[in-house]
């Protein structure tokens, strides 16, 4: 029989639609603006502390929503996001540093949705708020960096060949060594030319010392530098991900700087120390005393200054060959850091090891950092940056055995301070220390006031949409427009389930694709109203209409969903969340606009004897 669909395929729409209207649901909810109370140091929160923190709220004329507590943390959830500041500022007052305070957005999707797995949309930093960071890539200290690496490996290429020499030294763009006569400089430039062709070499008299110059060519620097660019941005990436942002932005801007945007991050503090940390691990021997002084190097510990040691210049590996790091407890109870190194990593420390067993191996925790000093240039007072690096000894432990691939860093002062080194392991050291020049929180009113215009626009676009369909064709109008509806359902449904995130170009691909999904409905309509003026039957003519359109419809959104994969394969930001949004819908009108509408038309008049068609 002509327009009845198998029982199979009602079933199929059936669950789709229960589905999509169930995790489309808790976008329904939003999200409670909220402060958050962690305790630190082995610090406890108390009940009582937690109503003392209430009685304070409500003191203020802050209206506390509901409390959630346990021994280690407490969610304020509050009824206005006016009110989140002066939240954080009283409750802070009355706590102490062992206490963290931080703004939140805490989730108010009803406990049977979540047990289904259904929760809302995630925002960007336009609809949601968030930070937003402007970072300063240290050039110079890229090519200082380099240079070390390369005076390092010239140093044990030397020591391998017996050619004495007496100092390297790294100066702007290039690196020198001095030698005790002109033939042992000869003997070495010419053994070091040989692996290092790109540097530019220069003899120099020291007085009393043979000295050579190396220096980088011009070539050379512009190739560091775009590298410690698309490194530093790689590492920020991975570090954006440890953090659990979703749809975080991390571009390129200009020669030397990276934006980082941060939706829903309220926490900029730790926001901040985990995004702009600039520390990394080294892996020396203990000098020995028979050591010559410029071979080596005297470091403090990190946790006790008093405390230093004798560790050797040379370094036998970086933080840059850790393939993995995770966190766990030795027999004592205190911290430690597992880690697991890259092949290249694991055959450099256990050359280094099996030869020296019995001898100290120091972990030495380095972190470049910045302090700013106002000083006078032409007469006026700027602000001046002025890097400085730290470096500390975690760990001084003896070799008992070679090792491999395989081992951990003890001596760490709390759970935080290994989660976070393991975190920085994880996602990969920086080529070159970064400093913050700007940084901007956008708070969730303003994403508010978005999201309410967002959401303005939608309804307009519809109605526009739903009036249009309505005068243009009667009672299939109505199909049409349950259609529609039903595919706004399962596109918000769809990006829920995905975890896609939700940003202005991504309401404006939403408002493009329900004017875009009446499109298929309109072709079907139009093809019926042929079939009908051909003076074909009502019931062949609705069904020619569905089957002689579905080959245009599919033609015309297929080719609209290219241009989607391409812009988010190409784009960044908000041009994948206008992408996102895009393709969802296309795929989304299809579903509705052919077997939904036909599903409709099925049930109300498939199969019946009809002399009129109000279309």
């Amino acid at each position: 029989m002509l327009n009845r669909y198998p029982l199979w395929k009602y079933l199929l729409i059936l669950c789709v639609l229960v589905a999509g209207l169930i995790y489309a649901l808790p976008n329904l909810y939003p999200e409670d603006p909220a402060i958050q109370v962690s305790s630190s140091g082995g610090a406890t929160l108390e009940e009582s502390q937690v109503e003392r923190l209430r009685d304070a709220l409500s003191e203020a004329d802050i209206a506390v929503k509901r409390v959630e507590s346990d021994d280690n943390s407490a969610l304020f959830r509050l009824k206005s996001d006016d009110d989140q500041l002066e939240a954080r500022d009283i409750v802070a007052e009355m706590l102490d540093d062992d206490y963290t305070v931080a703004l939140n957005l805490a989730e108010s999707t009803p406990a049977w949705l979540e047990s289904l797995g259904a929760a809302p949309m995630n925002l960007g930093l336009d609809l949601r708020g968030g930070v937003h960071f402007a970072l300063q890539v240290d050039m110079q200290a890229a090519l200082t960096q380099r240079l070390e690496v390369n005076a390092s490996a010239i140093r044990q290429l030397l020591r391998s060949e017996n050619i004495r020499y007496r100092d390297t030294q790294v100066e702007g763009n290039s690196l020198t060594l001095a030698f005790a006569n002109a033939e042992d400089r000869s003997e070495a430039r010419e053994l070091i030319g040989n692996q290092f062709p790109d540097f530019q070499y220069e003899n120099r008299d020291g007085g009393q010392t043979a000295v050579l110059a190396m220096s980088l060519t011009q070539q050379q620097i512009d190739e560091i530098q775009d590298y410690a660019i698309s490194q530093n941005i790689t590492t920020l990436r991975n570090r954006v991900n440890e953090l659990g942002v979703a749809e975080a932005l991390v571009q390129r801007q200009g020669p030397d700087r990276i934006v980082v945007e941060l939706p829903g991050v309220q926490d900029t503090a730790a926001a901040k120390r985990v995004v702009g940390a600039t520390a990394n691990l080294e892996f020396r021997l203990a000098a020995r005393p028979d050591t010559p002084d410029s071979e080596t190097e005297t470091i403090a510990f990190r946790n006790d200054e008093s405390r230093t040691a004798e560790v050797m210049r040379d370094v036998i590996i970086t933080g840059d060959s850790v393939s993995s790091a995770s966190t766990s407890f030795d027999e004592n109870g205190r911290p430690q850091v597992n880690i697991n190194l890259d092949g290249t990593g694991g055959t450099l420390m256990n050359n280094a090891t099996r030869s020296n067993i019995g001898r100290g191996m120091a972990v030495i925790y380095i972190d470049n950092k910045t302090r700013t000093r106002m000083v006078m240039e032409d007469g006026k007072r700027v602000e001046k940056r002025i890097p400085y690096v730290e470096r500390g000894i975690i760990s001084l432990a003896t070799i008992q055995s070679a090792l491999s691939n395989r081992f951990r860093i003890t001596g760490l002062d709390s759970p935080t301070e290994a989660d976070e080194l393991a975190l920085l392991l994880r996602s990969g050291s920086l080529a070159a220390p970064i400093y913050f020049v700007a940084e901007r929180t956008i708070g969730p009113s303003l994403g508010q006031a978005n999201i309410e215009q967002g959401v303005l626009s939608v309804q307009i676009g519809m109605l526009l949409v739903v009036l249009f369909m309505l005068v243009r064709y009667r009672a299939f109008g109505v199909v049409a427009n349950l259609a529609l509806m039903t595919n706004l359902i399962l596109l918000v449904a769809a990006m829920s389930m995905l975890g896609a995130t939700l940003t202005m170009p991504g309401i404006a691909g939403i408002v493009l694709t329900l004017g875009m999904a009446v499109d298929a409905n309109v072709l079907i309509f139009e093809r019926i109203r042929e079939e009908i003026r051909a003076k074909l039957p009502i019931q062949q003519a609705i069904h020619a209409g569905y089957e002689r359109a579905f080959t245009s419809i599919l033609d015309g959104n297929l080719t609209t969903l290219l241009v989607a994969v391409i812009l988010f394969s190409i784009g960044t930001g908000p041009v994948k969340g206008f992408a996102v949004t895009l393709s969802l819908g296309i795929l989304t009108s299809l579903f509705t606009g052919i077997m939904v509408s036909r599903a409709m038309v099925n049930l109300s008049i498939g199969g019946k004897p009809l002399k009129k068609l109000w279309i």
